[in-house]
């Protein structure tokens, strides 16, 4: 299993070191290889015949999991897809030699996928043109379990006592032939899902949770693309540092140039140009091609080698008229402002965030639940700041329906946001018969 997506070297991967176990934690057995051995990589549509006859026949859910090349090729392409199901073994598909897997997808049927984190492979699945009917995701039913750990090598140490190996999971999947080492890291991970799930069902259901994990499995399965990002130079690592719009400009013009290279090469952008770099030249401003190269950040081999491709996005930013240079703060959505804003815009939205924060913290502490879970953070800040003054709780539930809250979220959170914001209202109303008087 790959890490969450980034956009460049210098995104953060997932950090596995919060699942160490503490130093009185019992010690786990090595999970070195599945217990069936590593099967050969399938790459023929013949050996994918076959594969699709196997899991056709075999029984019960469907462990999944697909690793990219995140940090070394542009966007999210899946080069590997893993499958185990009962009475079929392991599967490990080489989807760079078998792009479409359609057949693989109808032989399972209407049979449950297991996934570690669905959101994250999911999207590179339909891809491949298979779209599962059912879905369990362990680590969405780890969260709702309220572990403080829900990584899949915590998780799977905490419910099988196997300690599972992850310092494969950031490697270049692209690459072929896949070594030994790298095809073993991935059976295992397909490997131990199973039984997790089995495992995870059964905490589900004595905790009273379960219904509450297959809504949300259900939402994650059916969830759209997520809407392009607004301005995403923007997200640029670093270019808060650069205040004038004249320099953002140049962080935008750069981004644009970088992204268009990576995607010509079917390379990470972060190996294109860093985010150092390009926030350099942005506080530079070079007016020629050897003030960019005297740079520090340019001064090595691959930047220098294209730096001429460079200096032409900055010039066409240094030659922008004023009224095009880009806004010195990125556009507004259709969201409430800034929370640092609210308590001199609308004091009263204010009042109901702060007396909503404590409610849902109270609410996460009771059911184990973190409160992000309970609740989407943006739903409950649109709740507070577009909350009329009136409707109580039935205002409020069609408002969280409206935004996508699952019917157990909405049991569980609406009378008490009711009851934080007429709480609020009361102290609003306080404090301003106090002034007055």
């Amino acid at each position: 299993m790959t890490d969450a997506p980034d956009e460049n070297l210098d995104a953060t991967l997932e950090d596995e070191a919060g699942d160490e176990p503490g130093d009185d934690a019992p010690v786990a057995t090595p999970l070195t290889e599945p217990a069936g051995g590593v099967p050969d990589i399938i790459d023929t549509p013949e050996a994918l015949a076959a594969a699709c006859e196997a899991f056709a026949v075999g029984t019960g859910p469907v462990a999944a999991d697909a690793e990219r090349a995140s940090g070394f090729r542009y966007g999210q392409t899946t080069y590997l897809a893993q499958f185990k199901r009962e009475g079929a073994g392991i599967a490990l598909i080489d989807t760079a030699a078998l792009p479409d897997l359609s057949a693989f997808g109808e032989a399972l049927g209407d049979a449950e996928w297991v996934f570690h984190a669905a959101s994250q492979d999911l999207p590179g699945m339909r891809e491949l043109g298979m779209n599962p009917a059912k879905v369990f995701d362990t680590e969405l039913a780890a969260r709702i379990m309220g572990w403080p750990k829900v990584g899949l090598a915590a998780v799977v140490e905490r419910e099988l006592g196997f300690a599972l190996a992850k310092e494969h999971s950031a490697q270049d999947w692209s690459q072929r032939p896949l070594p030994h080492a790298w095809l073993v890291y991935a059976a295992l991970d397909v490997e131990v899902l199973l039984d997790l799930r089995d495992g995870l069902h059964r905490h589900l259901t004595a905790a009273g949770k379960l219904e509450w994990a297959e809504q949300e499995f259900e939402a994650v399965r059916l969830a759209p693309p997520p809407e392009p990002r607004v301005d995403p130079w923007r997200r640029t690592s670093g270019s808060h540092q650069v205040r004038d719009q004249r320099g953002l400009a140049i962080v935008k013009a750069l981004w644009e140039a970088r992204d268009a290279e990576a995607q010509r090469r079917d390379v990470s952008p972060g190996r294109v140009l860093r985010d150092q770099a390009i926030v350099a030249a942005a506080q530079a401003k070079p007016d020629s091609l050897e003030a960019l190269l005297a740079v520090r950040e340019f001064q090595s081999k691959g930047t220098r080698r294209r730096a001429a491709q460079w200096y032409a996005a900055v010039e066409e930013a240094m030659a922008l008229g004023e009224r095009r240079l880009p806004a010195r703060r990125a556009p507004q959505g259709d969201g409430p402002p800034q929370q640092r804003m609210w308590k001199d815009k609308r004091p009263e939205a204010f009042a109901r965030l702060s007396a909503a924060k404590a409610r849902i913290g109270d609410l996460s502490d009771r059911h184990e639940v973190p409160a992000e879970n309970l609740l989407q953070p943006d739903a409950m800040r649109r709740t507070c700041w577009e909350y009329p003054g009136e409707g109580g709780e039935s205002w409020i539930r069609s408002f969280l329906a409206g935004r996508g809250a699952r019917a157990w979220q909405i049991d569980l959170t609406a009378p008490a946001l009711a009851e934080a914001f007429e709480s609020a209202a009361a102290l609003t109303a306080a404090a301003s018969e106090s002034q007055e008087g």
